[in-house]
């Protein structure tokens, strides 16, 4: 599949991006995330991996809309975790 990534076009294949993927130890996922094989990848790992291009050269976006074309299952960021409510300290002479 051809696809553009960074302003640069790139022929991508499924097969190929699975090879190279398998010997590369995944990220701890903190944003948008790809399941290759059986392996959860951060998108930005794996679109500087089959890139060859500095991480900041692209957005998860454009990485995700590529793999998502392939067949690859993308899921979005992790919500942020709700604060946990903070109980009032409130002094024992005041209760």
């Amino acid at each position: 599949m051809r696809c553009v990534i960074a302003r640069f076009p790139f022929d991508l294949f499924k097969n190929e991006v699975e090879d190279v993927m398998k010997n590369i130890e995944p990220e701890a996922v903190t944003g948008e995330s790809v399941l290759i094989g059986d392996r959860q990848y951060p998108v930005k790992q794996v679109g500087e991996v089959i890139t060859r291009q500095d991480r900041r050269d692209f957005s998860a976006r454009e990485v995700t809309r590529a793999l998502t074309g392939l067949g690859f299952t993308c899921t979005a960021a992790p919500a942020p975790a709700a604060p946990e409510p903070v109980a009032a300290a409130w002094p024992s002479s005041l209760v």
